[in-house]
């Protein structure tokens, strides 16, 4: 399934809380196992408000506009091309300035950097590259503020006569923090074949089942493709994850019609792959070194198989599946 870029989900001027709506999801806070994808959009900051998650943590992946989150820890600005991790238990409060659209994945256990096996120490998301707040206190006291508490898929209000963002030093590593990609290390292959796309990995929520996450996340940036004999953009596959995608900028290598803002899924053991137009240029192209300048996606990639809320059913693209039509059978039966 594919979604273009969806219109807001309330009129008129709202918070991040506020637009936040359920996507995807397996699982439940119950449990502790699963996840749940979100989109949001915002065009109003929240002002003596506050919200924390006691399900799980919040990776916020911003699409358009710049969020200026204020934590208990202090602030974090996170601008598309960034990732941020509000971890459970945090308050946090989000203020914009203009239209905001991105994308949110929650896990009921922690995000941590994936095991890098024979790449060694360095490459993919160096630890050096993450950034935490300062502490920085609420200047004022005795004013009305409101703490909205999300519990067991249900939000729940407060009201105090203090803000909640009162802290004035710190000190461990449970803390929000964020991510610039443009730092990412990308590894890819200097001879042939396509790699896994594991190879992709920033962050990754392990599951109990060895080799799987309940969440990896995957970005395609800017990079250099120079593959020989190889088929270059993802070969036609279905794997035991399911893959949501989003698009934060330029063009998607395997897809023509993805549009920044927009999503896709393609669900656990379901066939895909790139579209008609993708598969002609890509196997008439002349395999030398090729820049892929003005890119970035993403996936949510997670061995849960995801069930889709009636919002995003409603609003799917019914017309995805005709980007397949017309790719021709290339196999041909051995002459006698």
């Amino acid at each position: 399934m594919r979604w273009h870029p969806i219109p807001p989900v309330t009129d008129g001027p709202h918070t991040f809380l506020e637009g936040l709506v359920t996507f995807a999801g397996a699982g439940g806070p119950s449990t502790r196992t699963g996840i749940r994808i979100y989109l949001y959009t915002a065009t109003k900051s929240m002002e003596h408000e506050s919200l924390y998650n006691s399900d799980g943590d919040f990776l916020i992946v911003p699409q358009e506009g710049t969020l200026d989150i204020q934590t208990e820890l202090g602030y974090l600005e996170v601008s598309p091309g960034e990732i941020c991790v509000i971890p459970r238990g945090i308050n946090f409060a989000v203020r914009v300035n203009g239209f905001t659209r991105g994308y949110v994945c929650e896990v009921y256990s922690h995000f941590t950097l994936p095991d890098l096996g024979p790449i060694g120490a360095n490459g993919l998301a160096n630890t050096r590259d993450f950034l935490y707040p300062v502490a920085t206190a609420d200047k004022y006291e005795r004013l009305h503020f409101q703490m909205y508490n999300k519990f067991l898929d249900e939000i729940f209000v407060a009201d105090m006569d203090h803000s909640v963002f009162n802290v004035v030093a710190w000190w461990g590593n449970y803390a929000p923090f964020k991510y610039d990609l443009d730092r990412f290390c990308t590894i890819n292959t200097v001879s042939y074949d396509h790699p896994d796309p594991s190879i992709f990995t920033v962050l990754s929520c392990p599951s109990l089942e060895p080799g799987v996450a309940v969440c990896d996340l995957a970005i395609f940036p800017k990079r250099w493709m120079v593959s020989e004999g190889t088929f270059r953009p993802p070969y036609y596959h279905r794997n035991c994850m399911a893959e949501f995608m989003g698009l934060i900028r330029g063009q998607y290598d395997a897809k023509v019609g993805f549009r920044p803002g927009g999503s896709s899924l393609h669900n656990f053991l379901t066939p895909h792959g790139p579209d008609k137009q993708t598969f002609e240029k890509a196997s008439e192209a002349h395999l030398g070194p090729e820049r892929y300048g003005d890119t970035l996606a993403f996936m949510f990639e997670t061995s849960h198989v995801l069930s889709l809320t009636p919002f995003a059913l409603q609003n799917r693209d019914d017309t995805y599946q005709d980007c397949w039509k017309g790719l021709e059978n290339r196999f041909m039966e051995k002459s006698e």
